[in-house]
C-alpha cells in the first residue's frame, strides 16, 4: 500500500477527519505540557540544566517575590504540575487558568526585554496562548478527561480558566509589590 492510496482512502473520511482533531490536540498537549512540566523541574530540581530550589528561590527574591522560597516554589510547582496536567490532558480547564496565572508573572518580569529580542516575553506570551488554547478546544478525546464525569470544555469553561488565571495571576503581582 502507498502513501498516495492511503491518502486517497482517508480523502473524505470523516471517521479519519474527526480523529485528526484529537491527535494534533495530543500532540500540542504532550509537546507543550512536557516543556512546561520541563522547566518546573529545572526550577524545582536542578534537572536539565536548571537552577534547582535554592538557586531558583534566590532568582525569585533577586526579582522581587519575596519570599523568594514561596514564590520560587510555586512557580516551579504550577509550571510542573499544570504542564503535566496538560499533557495528560487532565483536569485541563484548571491547569491551563494555573498555567496563564504563572506565565502572565513571567511576562511581567521579561516584559522590560522586549519581544522577540530572546531575553523578552515572546515565550511567556507563547506559553499563554497555547493554555488558553486548550482551556477553550478541551483536551481532545485521547486524554484522561474524555468521556469523564469532570470533563470539561468549550465557550464557558474557557473564558472562566481565563478568569482564574488573569485573577491569580494579578493576586501574585500585588503579593509580589506588597511584600
Amino acid at each position: 500500500m502507498t502513501i498516495k492510496s492511503v491518502l486517497e482512502r482517508s480523502s473524505g473520511n470523516t471517521q479519519l477527519d474527526a480523529m485528526s482533531a484529537d491527535i494534533g490536540l495530543l500532540i500540542v498537549r504532550v509537546v507543550f505540557g512536557g516543556l512546561l512540566a520541563a522547566h518546573g523541574a529545572q526550577k524545582l530540581f536542578g534537572w536539565w540544566g536548571g537552577p534547582g530550589w535554592r538557586a531558583n528561590a534566590d532568582g525569585f527574591e533577586q526579582m522581587g517575590y519575596n519570599p523568594g522560597k514561596i514564590f520560587g516554589t510555586l512557580a516551579g510547582l504550577t509550571e510542573l504540575g499544570g504542564g503535566l496536567l496538560l499533557l495528560l490532558g487532565l483536569l485541563t480547564p484548571l491547569a491551563a487558568a494555573a498555567v496563564l496565572g504563572t506565565m502572565i508573572n513571567a511576562i511581567n518580569v521579561t516584559w522590560s526585554g522586549g519581544l522577540l529580542t530572546g531575553k523578552g516575553y515572546e515565550m511567556g506570551v507563547l506559553f499563554a496562548a497555547a493554555a488558553v488554547g486548550l482551556a477553550f478546544t478541551g483536551p481532545g478525546k485521547i486524554s484522561l478527561d474524555a468521556g469523564r464525569p469532570w470533563e470539561r470544555q468549550g465557550f464557558v469553561w474557557g473564558v472562566g480558566a481565563v478568569i482564574l488565571g488573569v485573577v491569580t495571576g494579578i493576586l501574585t503581582l500585588i503579593l509580589k509589590w506588597v511584600l
